[in-house]
């Protein structure tokens, strides 16, 4: 192919297949990883164990997106062995990072019972820290969101493990995995300790700066629960109340910060709590859509000013893409893809730009060869390729363009 990627290029394809995990550069990632965990000790060697899990779930999501069934079996046993030998250590027995990595990777294997038993063992050992410990609240957000991919509708969905674990969360108690059935009055009491925690983490991040990044975390997995469980007990019109009273007052807050010091303090640490409200945000309207019967108008506000804020959010131009597929009226896309690559010099809006065009060529080539007879094409295909051939032209002409080898190799491989 006149080149061998490491690590993996899943943008282009050669011939039929997707460029995967080169041999060599596997290899290569796989001795890193052996080399350093000799070298750290402790804390260290924990976090590395976390981004080696986080490497090869990756590996199992490309497999299962490009579905190959054999693969992903090879692949699920070495991550799984690999994942058990971590959590052997003693040093990560207690670590809920992992327990909660290792439970979404049989997760996505397809062994539903093994991670809920995974998910159970771990939230009973984490002990009673409830609300206010920031590992034991993203352990049940994962498990709750998890459960709730599985329903089909919303109807009925009070009494569902999801809303178990996200009211066993705020009980302050010990675990008890569920048993088919959620009591209305725990119902009403987990709402009330949501609201305080919610109100007391909201008027705690304006006022004190210590252990900011903590408390910003910590902010995001409790509105996250709270507006998962609000959504599966109340109604999508609940949850998106609480994301967007989150949102308003971090933004308030962001600004008042940097009047208050004149640093850019705000800047490191409330727009990636105000990026992660807005993914979930964003997440739980696209899952609603996809359940039952809902305008696409809130999603499509809610991205749009998303990606104004942060053009470099990889996931939120995904999500945008999507619900653009959906439309026939391509201008409007086109209008906001020019005024945001203006106004920004990240190299997202081009990437992505350019692929919606792509994918959009793709989509009219496939209407216009369809061999059944005549054929009133409705998209005129005129100018898609020079309209896609000058997005690569501009976007190599910026600054960060012409350093970038992916965009480079994406204009000849269009052009070939």
């Amino acid at each position: 192919s006149g080149f061998n990627s490491i690590g993996h290029m899943d943008t282009m394809l050669r011939g039929r297949h997707h460029i995967g995990h080169s041999k060599e550069g596997e290899e290569f990632i796989q001795n890193v990883f052996h080399v350093l965990s000799q070298i750290f000790t402790g804390k260290e060697k924990s976090n590395l164990a976390i981004c080696w899990l986080q490497y090869e779930i990756a590996k199992v999501i490309q497999c299962l997106q490009a579905k190959k069934k054999k693969k992903l079996k090879a692949q699920g046993r070495k991550s799984k062995k690999l994942a058990k030998n971590f959590l052997k250590a003693p040093d990560n027995r207690n670590n809920l990072c992992l327990w909660k990595l290792y439970a979404y990777l049989e997760w996505l294997l397809g062994n539903t019972d093994d991670a809920r038993k995974v998910f159970d063992t771990a939230l009973c050992t984490a002990g009673t820290g409830g609300l206010k410990s920031a590992q034991l609240c993203s352990l049940s957000l994962l498990y709750a969101q998890l459960e709730v991919e599985l329903l089909e509708s919303i109807e009925g969905a009070v009494t569902s493990r999801a809303v178990h674990i996200l009211t066993k969360l705020t009980e302050n108690g010990p675990y008890v995995p569920y048993s088919g059935q959620v009591l209305p009055v725990n119902v009403l009491k987990a709402r009330k300790t949501y609201e305080h925690a919610l109100q007391d983490y909201l008027s705690k991040t304006l006022v004190s700066d210590q252990d900011q990044v903590n408390d910003t975390d910590q902010l995001v997995n409790v509105v996250g629960c709270y507006a998962l469980f609000q959504y599966l007990t109340v109604g999508i019109d609940a949850a998106v109340l609480i994301y967007t009273q989150a949102s308003e007052k971090l933004q308030a807050s962001g600004s008042q910060k940097c009047e208050n010091t004149g640093e850019n303090f705000g800047i490191l640490n409330f727009p990636t709590a105000l990026e992660a409200v807005t993914l979930l945000h964003t997440n739980l309207l696209r899952f609603h859509m996809k359940i039952s019967v809902y305008p696409l108008n809130p999603l499509r506000e809610a991205l749009t000013e998303a990606l104004k804020r942060y053009p470099s959010n990889q996931s939120l131009w995904r999500s945008y893409i999507h619900i653009q597929r959906k439309s026939h009226s391509a201008s409007k896309a086109r209008r906001f893809f020019d005024s945001v690559t203006r106004s920004t010099n990240s190299l997202e809006p081009w990437l992505f730009a350019i692929q919606a065009e792509q994918m959009r060529k793709k989509l009219t080539e496939k209407v216009q060869r369809a061999d059944v007879g005549e054929i009133h094409c409705t998209i005129p295909e005129t100018g898609l390729t020079n309209r896609i051939v000058a997005l690569f032209e501009h976007a190599v002409q910026s600054e960060n363009g012409t350093h970038c080898p992916l965009l480079w190799r994406m204009y000849l491989n269009f052009m070939v």
